[in-house]
């Protein structure tokens, strides 16, 4: 079984999108588990209403320990609230990662809505190096896969890492297995943390993280600025999808697919 863990706080704008992505995969023997952080909104009730299981989380690193252990899988898949499945994402990721016998695992990452422009330099900027480094230099934002036995190896999320913490949970992992760059498909992601923040600074800050990074240092200061929900309330996807989503979400029972009702 695949146990899907996701960490929120205030996500009902978001967590939808990713919900209903996840149902409408062809890959159906999975259990999806939210690490909510004390929301305000109706994020515990829009996971509820998908058949998912909620315990309570913290921020990311903390949520999704948190989820780990009441999971049943022996495969975790750990995502951020606001991404997107392509069609087929969860059959492929999986018969990719064991056909090259991988133990941990990221993505491509591919923005949702924005220009041309801004999506060849996502895919110029971040894709491309990281598949260039995928030998000597693990990372994983946004979407990790790794077998129970590696997370529990490498003790878990380091909960005082305040920015980059899968990224550092990545490169724990490949010291221990084998790590690998899934390319059969990608996570469609939002891009709220660009647009809220500007896509300069944003970019400036992850850069500088990484150079940070590089000497093998965790962010343990709040040195960035971070802040969990920061993103919560901007638009999400789009406005015509979100209202075919959030009507289906409002009149939708739980999942009664009995391989995902937990």
């Amino acid at each position: 079984m695949l146990s899907i863990i996701i960490p929120t706080l205030n996500e009902e704008n978001y967590l939808p999108f990713l919900l209903e992505s996840i149902k409408n995969q062809d890959f159906k023997d999975y259990e999806i588990i939210v690490a909510d952080a004390g929301s305000h909104d109706k994020t515990r009730e829009i996971a509820k209403n998908f058949g998912c299981k909620v315990v309570s989380g913290g921020l990311p690193a903390k949520g999704r320990n948190e989820g780990t252990k009441f999971s049943r899988g022996n495969l975790l898949l750990f995502l951020d609230a606001d991404l997107k499945l392509p069609e087929g994402f969860l059959n492929n990721s999986l018969k990719e990662f064991d056909k090259r016998k991988l133990d941990i695992a990221s993505y491509y990452l591919k923005p949702e809505t924005g220009s041309k422009i801004i999506k060849a330099g996502f895919d110029f900027f971040y894709n491309r190096p990281i598949d260039f480094t995928e030998k000597f230099l693990a990372h994983g934002a946004m979407g990790i896969l790794v077998k129970k036995e590696i997370f529990k190896k490498i003790g878990g999320f380091d909960e005082k890492i305040k920015l980059a913490e899968d990224h550092y949970f990545a490169r724990q992992g490949a010291k221990i297995g084998r790590f690998g760059i899934i390319k059969s498909t990608k996570i469609y992601i939002s891009l709220r943390r660009f647009e809220k923040d500007g896509y300069f600074k944003t970019f400036f800050k992850y850069l500088c993280c990484h150079f940070y990074m590089f000497s093998g240092k965790a962010v343990k200061s709040d040195v960035f600025g971070y802040r969990f929900s920061h993103y919560s309330k901007t638009e999400p996807f789009s406005s015509k999808e979100g209202a075919k989503v959030k009507k289906r979400t409002k009149s939708s029972s739980p999942v009664q697919n009995d391989k995902n009702k937990v």
